[in-house]
Order: structure tokens, then C-alpha cells, then sequence
């Protein structure tokens, strides 16, 4: 018949006899306390989804993750980290924690971290936290700071 598995129980080394067991339930080794959970370490961040620059998407894309946009996106972005690169243009609303800005954007640019290269050609206003503009960039547009500028909620407006 079938007996109870001694994987975990120490057996006897080789050249040695198993001794006959009495009466009593072995006490168990502190190597084979049963396993207890931990908090697993951080899951390793995924590379950023890259839209390559033969690919137009039309309609919006959402994300906690990365995009890298090399093609055309006609349509809202939301993402953690958006890069758009240099052949790139987006138009719509873009809103992310990092936006670093290569291509053409036409439409409003959100993000806590901006940045425009010397190759970045935006239309469109740009709520920012903190913003970099390199000397090259071509912008038309208003900037306004934000403490919390991917709020949901309009930009505030002078009443008056």
C-alpha cells in the first residue's frame, strides 16, 4: 500500500542503519518548519511599449507602464513615462508623470516632468510641474505650472 512521503525527513546517511522508530512522533529539525510567506521582492519594471514608426494608431491609449510613440498616434495618451521620438507625431491630449518630447505634438501636453529637445515641435498648451526646454524646441502654445497638473479638472482660470 502507499505510506506517507519522508521527503522532508532526514534519512539515514549513506553507510549508516535507519534505527527502528518507537512509539513517539519525531520531533521536527528547524530546517523543516514549514515554508512561511514573505512579501515578494519587486516585480522588475517591464520594458516601455514601443509603437515603431510605421504604425498610426487611431484612438487612445492608456497605460501605467512606459510608451516609446516612433509612429503616429491620433488620439489621447496616459501613461507613466511617454517619449516620443523624433519621426513622431501625436495628436491629442497627452498626459503623463515623465513626458520627454523629440517629434510633433499638436495638443495639450500634461505632465509632473516635461521636457522638450532641441528637435521637439509642440502646439498646444503645457501644464507642468517642472518643465525643460532645450534651445532648438519650437513651442506655440501657454505654460502654466501645476502642483497637481494631471488633475482631471480644468486649468485654473483668473476671475475678473
Amino acid at each position: 500500500m502507499f505510506s506517507k512521503s519522508r521527503i522532508n525527513e532526514p534519512g539515514p546517511k549513506a553507510g549508516e542503519e535507519k534505527k527502528p522508530e518507537t512509539g513517539k512522533a519525531p520531533a521536527p529539525a528547524p530546517a523543516e518548519r514549514p515554508m512561511t510567506t514573505t512579501t515578494p521582492a519587486a516585480k522588475p519594471k517591464p520594458p516601455a511599449s514601443v509603437l515603431s514608426s510605421d504604425l498610426t494608431v487611431t484612438g487612445n491609449l492608456k497605460t501605467t507602464g512606459d510608451i516609446q510613440v516612433e509612429g503616429t498616434v491620433d488620439g489621447d495618451i496616459r501613461a507613466h513615462l511617454l517619449t516620443v521620438g523624433e519621426g513622431a507625431t501625436i495628436k491629442g491630449e497627452i498626459m503623463a508623470d515623465d513626458v520627454v518630447i523629440n517629434g510633433r505634438v499638436i495638443g495639450r501636453v500634461r505632465g509632473l516632468k516635461v521636457r522638450l529637445t532641441s528637435t521637439a515641435r509642440v502646439e498646444g498648451d503645457i501644464i507642468h510641474k517642472t518643465i525643460a526646454i532645450e534651445s532648438g524646441a519650437h513651442f506655440e502654445g501657454s505654460v502654466q505650472r501645476q502642483d497637481d497638473p494631471l488633475s482631471s479638472g480644468p486649468a485654473k482660470k483668473a476671475e475678473g
